[in-house]
């Protein structure tokens, strides 16, 4: 299955992507899902053009104030700085709203009492993303050659769009103190992140197995079983987004859904990249500032993991996001299902090795059992 799924290309908002929507309705409907749809979202979605945009301007404000030109090059940086900030999810994204549009596809499905007033949300995506050499597996293997102890200061993941608004900010900042060094530093991180961007933008999709074929996976899978016992108190709202152009397809589902779905009776649970060796559940995530997971929610998932005997990689915070950083914000009770290597990186991340020979099916087949256990603990809880 995850084969076939890896088989096409499935970048953000093309053909490709389309077709993995269709590819997994007509599954999820072979499940039991009678009513799986797709839900079309018309809007930007790359990342690279928006972030890529905004650190020019902040190349642009460090040079106007390298040339004297403070108040020109302050404005420019601190617009620049907001507006990148602005494109880093949970945000309203006013930026790409200016930029050309495509269309996207979301897809919805729905096992269990059609009058339950209780709701547990599955959340995955079925794009895939673009590779680029900030990606590039020899960065993190150098790193471990040279300077392990950097591998070993944490259980956290990179912070790789803190540049996007602090570049600009040093621009801000130099061409308002007047300190050359400033606006210089602002100007040549900004440039760097620009060329980022341009070069994630100029590559192609990877086959996305690990990011995320496995959550794909598990859901149908998810279905399957459903659809064999059916929930007995509890609705199970599947969802597999448009989700690399920085959680888009999740943006556009909270805004059509989450009025829908009462904070006090939902439960989120989201998937994502769950093929590596090492099973997690996140702490807390976020692009900025991290927000940390309900203790409740994880509480429940932790014990439920001990329960099935499942080993989880203890304590690890994400500064990126996943789909789950919007009902995170929103407030709702919520988890999300990861995984890492030794080094606490996805396996083949973003890279063109990311393909359905280099999954780990023992962490996958874990993750479902363990995903399947925790909407149906929750069934059981809410019935009683």
């Amino acid at each position: 299955m995850l084969e076939e799924l890896c088989s096409f290309d499935r970048e953000t908002a093309s053909p490709g992507e389309r077709a993995a929507a269709e590819w997994l309705v007509e599954r999820l409907r072979a499940e039991g899902a009678a009513d799986a749809r797709i839900e079309e979202e018309r809007g930007h979605h790359t990342f690279w053009w928006p972030l890529g945009l905004t650190s020019a301007a902040g190349a642009l404000a460090g040079l106007l104030a390298m040339r004297g030109k403070s108040l020109a090059g302050a404005l420019l940086g601190a617009a620049a700085s907001v507006a990148a900030a602005d494109e880093l999810p949970p945000r309203t994204r006013r930026l790409r709203s200016l930029l050309p549009a495509s269309l996207a596809t979301n897809v919805l499905a729905t096992l269990g009492p059609a009058d339950a007033t209780r709701t547990v949300v599955v959340l995955v995506h079925h794009d895939s993303a673009h590779a680029g050499l900030v990606f590039h597996p020899a960065i993190p293997n150098a790193i471990e050659r040279y300077a392990p102890k950097l591998l070993q200061l944490g259980d956290t993941s990179p912070p790789l769009m803190w540049p996007a608004p602090l570049a600009p900010a040093l621009s801000a900042a130099g061409a308002l103190t007047g300190r050359r060094g400033l606006a210089r530093a602002g100007l040549l991180l900004s440039t760097a992140f620009a060329a980022g961007m341009g070069d994630i933008g100029a590559r192609r999709a990877v086959p996305g197995a690990n990011d995320n074929g496995t959550g794909v996976v598990a859901l149908i899978a998810l279905a399957r079983a459903l659809g064999a016992k059916p929930p007995q108190s509890a609705r199970v709202l599947l969802v597999s987004t448009s989700e690399e152009a920085l959680c888009e397809g999740m943006r556009a589902f909270a805004r059509r859904h989450f009025d829908e779905l009462p904070l006090a009776d939902t439960f989120f649970l989201t998937l994502d990249t769950i093929g590596s060796p090492h099973l997690l559940v996140l702490r807390g995530e976020g692009m900025l500032g991290v927000q940390r997971y309900p203790g409740e929610a994880l509480k429940l998932v932790d014990g439920l993991a001990d329960e099935l005997g499942i080993e989880l990689l203890p304590g690890v915070v994400l500064r990126n996001a996943t789909d789950g950083v919007y009902p995170l914000a929103a407030g709702y009770e919520c988890a999300a299902i990861c995984s890492a290597d030794d080094r606490v990186l996805p396996s083949n991340y973003h890279w063109p090795t990311d393909v359905p020979a280099n999954v780990d099916y023992g962490t996958l087949a874990d993750a479902i059992r363990l995903v399947e256990t925790t909407v149906r603990r929750l069934d059981e809880r809410w019935g009683g």
